[in-house]
């Protein structure tokens, strides 16, 4: 269904137009600056004087006189050799832990005294002045300084400056100056519009859904007289009989029995013994006078501390206590054969 409506539609929109507007200028007059002040520098000059003064020609010094050194012959000990120590080999000594003599071989550190040879020598003994001696054994004679009188001037007021202030120079100028500014100014312009007239939809087409009954009619048919027999499923029956199956066969299995384990300690030999190198040992008069028979004492009670037998503590390396002190270089792997120093450093005896 339509029908007929009337409106308006826009055939040019609304919009601006810009209108420049022009400048108003004015007449103005001002100082204009044609040269800055500043500041004018007046050279004053100096003022001079006369003055006398002394005025050094040559200065103060020395003349040396030479004087004769006097001598005297001295007769000392000049060393020669210095003082040192080498080693000297030595045999049998009583000491030795070995029954036999030829295996105690000890090196000792011997003082070997410095030597001396007797010169004479001329010391100076100063000048024949009686002065002290010395390098060039001379008198100094002071030789006074030379002056000479002059005349001359001498500024008594020095030369100086003096500012002088110069004023600014300046001129009236008349320029045009804008008194308003150009601009512009918007104008609206209307929209237009025109009248038409159109069909618009007033109703949109549709469906409508009508029922329509069903229609019926009688049939008459004839059935058989015998039917057919239904086939009807009958259930399975079943019955629960127990018994002993096999489920596994029969397997052997390794159990692991861990091993037993226990704690042996024995000596490994890491190198032979012998008279293959050198140690350093204890000399003989080491353990001679009060100092060497306080180290022997020293020697055997630390043994019996340490659980070997030296013997009686007589201060004597006898028979047991060289047997003591075998067994514990053996049980320790120290050097066997003599009071070195690794034996006494283990004993906790000092050798100094």
């Amino acid at each position: 269904v339509y029908e007929t409506v009337t409106e308006q539609i826009l055939v040019k929109p609304a919009s601006s137009r810009l209108v420049e507007i022009p400048a108003e200028y004015s007449t103005t007059t001002e100082q204009v600056m044609v040269k800055a002040a500043s500041k004018r520098v007046e050279v004053i000059p100096a003022v001079y004087g006369t003055t006398t003064e002394q005025m050094l020609i040559k200065p103060a010094s020395e003349r040396l006189e030479p004087l004769q050194h006097k001598y005297e012959a001295v007769t000392k000990q000049k060393e020669v050799a210095p003082a040192t120590t080498k080693w000297v080999k030595k045999r049998g000594d009583a000491n030795c832990l070995s029954q036999n003599p030829d295996d105690c071989l000890v090196w000792c550190l011997v003082e070997v005294p410095a030597q001396y040879q007797t010169i004479t020598e001329q010391v100076d003994r100063g000048c024949f002045d009686g002065s002290a001696a010395a390098p060039d054994c001379v008198r100094r004679i002071p030789v006074p300084a030379e002056y000479k009188t002059i005349t001359r001037q001498v500024v008594t007021t020095p030369a100086s400056t003096r500012d002088s202030e110069v004023p600014a120079e300046y001129k009236t100028e008349t320029k045009r100056v804008i008194k308003t500014p150009a601009s512009t100014r918007e104008i609206a312009i209307p929209a237009e519009y025109k009248t038409i007239t159109k069909q618009v939809l007033k109703t949109p087409a549709g469906t409508r859904e009508i029922e329509v009954p069903a229609e019926y009619k009688t049939v008459t048919r004839q059935m058989p007289k015998n039917a057919p027999t239904a086939e009807v499923e009958v259930p399975a029956q079943y019955q629960t009989i127990t018994k002993t199956v096999q489920d596994q066969v029969a397997t052997t299995r390794n159990i692991a029995i861990p091993a037993e384990y226990k704690t042996v300690t024995y000596k490994k030999l890491v190198r032979k013994g012998g008279f293959t190198e050198w140690k350093e040992v204890l000399c003989q008069d080491k353990t001679l006078g009060s100092e060497g028979i306080a180290r022997i004492q020293s020697i055997q009670r630390a043994l019996k501390a340490k659980g070997y037998d030296p013997g009686p503590l007589d201060n004597v390396i006898g028979p047991l206590t060289k047997a003591a002190l075998v067994k514990f270089q053996k049980d320790n792997g120290l050097p066997i054969g003599a009071l070195d120093m690794q034996t006494l450093k283990a004993l906790g005896v000092s050798a100094n």
